[in-house]
């Protein structure tokens, strides 16, 4: 069963709040991970025995890599406030299953580190975009008409 879409935006809207890292080109985009790599919160693990997990699916490699790549040595003050509202000062891959307040933390500093701007909040086919080459990247099996899709279906 998928989120409740105006309380799932809200909380995303709140983390995001807390990290000091919102727009509404951001919120919009984590929505539409969300959509399209979880069916809006109906998994949190990936599909036939994957490493993803969580809302975002994300693996546990790219957990490990933003915390040791980014947090740890390029933004004290961002995996400060993190710790303030998760507790989590290190990659936990129960968290990345279950916290939805680190998932989304999680979601929006893998996308921070990507250097292009994020797309407009309301262009659908740019975050589709987006979303493919920074997130799935070409070697992932979803597709930017997926993404569209399951952004209009889960999101209107």
């Amino acid at each position: 069963m998928a989120f409740n879409k105006d309380q799932f935006r809200s909380l995303v809207y709140r983390t995001l709040e807390k990290i000091g890292l919102h727009s509404m080109s951001a919120e919009n985009l984590l929505l539409g991970t969300a959509a399209q790599e979880s069916g809006f919160g109906t998994y949190f693990r990936q599909i036939g025995c994957g490493p993803a997990r969580g809302v975002f699916q994300m693996e546990l490699a790219t957990e490990k890599d933003i915390w040791e790549n980014f947090l740890c040595f390029k933004d004290k003050e961002l995996w400060n406030k993190i710790f303030i509202i998760t507790g989590i000062t290190e990659p936990d891959p129960l968290a990345l299953e279950g916290n939805l307040i680190y998932q989304i933390a999680m979601c929006r500093v893998h996308y921070l580190r990507v250097r292009e701007a994020l797309p407009n909040w309301a262009d659908i086919e740019g975050m589709a975009r987006y979303w493919k080459q920074y997130y799935n990247t070409f070697a992932g099996k979803g597709t930017e008409e997926e993404f569209i899709n399951n952004y209009r279906r889960y999101l209107g």
